[in-house]
This record gives C-alpha cells, structure tokens and sequence, in this order.
C-alpha cells in the first residue's frame, strides 16, 4: 500500500471523526477535518491538493464562524451568561461517562436548566430560557454539521480526482 492510499484513508476515517465531534463535542471537530485535509494535501502534492485544501479550509471556517456567531448572538440577546452553558457543558461531558452516549446530551440538558434555574430562580422561566438555548445551539450545530459534510464531500472529490485522473 502507497503513501497517497494510505494518507487518504487516515485522512477519510479523521474526518469522520471530526463530523462525529461537531455532534459530539468530546470528539475534535472541524479543526480535525481541516488538520487532516492539510496532511492529505501536502503529502499528495500539487496544485490540486492544495485547491482542495483551501475549499474545505473556508467550508470548515464558515461552519465554525457561523455555529459561534449564530448561537453566541441568540445567547446573547437572550441574556444567557457563558457560566450557564459552561455548566451545562461540564455537565454533559459527566453525563457522557456515567451513562454512556446518552448521558451527553441529558447531562447538557440538566445542566443547562440548572444553571438557569440558578439564575433566573423560577422554574418556567428557566425552561424558556433554557429550551430557546438548546435550539440556538441545535441551529449553530446543525449548520456547522452541514458544512462539515461539505469539507468531506469535497476531499471524497479530490480523492477520487487524484486516484482516477
């Protein structure tokens, strides 16, 4: 087995992995995708590694810009202190181990209504706040999830245009 076969496989199965971590964020996400599209590009070489290498650079900048600017400014607007949702995040990531897969996302859940309920100190108050948050973050993530397929898509493209052109 060559190096570009090899290199392309790795690199195939690290962005599975980083489209698993956008969903999952105890996984790394679309800096993984970029990392390994960067090692495929400069192991195979050429003008069109590299072109493929910028596309998903700016599909993979674009996801994240979108998803922080998207949910940072509905947080933001919704008065939701980063204390709520680094709770939230702590919670879950707890959650993940004490009830495997599952456990993430009732864990973010659980925490985030805690720290709100904290804050705000009344119940459907906090499930208001609480559940606008979830679906401003659910919107972040859905849309860096989808550009992150495209990054994946694109170096399916670059794969099949390096091994059969």
């Amino acid at each position: 087995m060559n190096a570009d076969i090899l290199t392309s496989v790795l690199v195939g199965l690290a962005i599975l992995v980083g489209c698993l971590g956008i969903i999952l964020p105890v996984l790394p996400g679309s800096i993984l995708i970029a990392i390994a599209v960067l090692v495929w590009a400069i192991v195979i070489g050429g003008p069109m590694a590299w072109i493929i290498f910028a596309i998903v650079a700016v599909f993979v900048a674009a996801g994240m810009s979108a998803s922080l600017v998207l949910t940072g400014r509905k947080l933001k607007a919704m008065k939701v202190p980063n204390k709520s949702v680094l709770l939230a995040g702590v919670l879950g990531i707890i959650g993940f181990f004490v009830i495997p897969v599952v456990g993430l996302p009732i864990g973010f859940i659980a925490g985030l209504y805690l720290a709100e309920y904290l804050r705000l100190k009344e119940a459907k108050e906090a499930w208001d706040s609480s559940w606008e948050s979830l679906k401003a973050i659910g919107i972040g993530t859905a849309l860096e999830f989808l550009l992150a397929l495209l990054a994946a898509i694109t170096f399916g493209i670059g794969t099949l245009i390096h091994f059969l052109g």
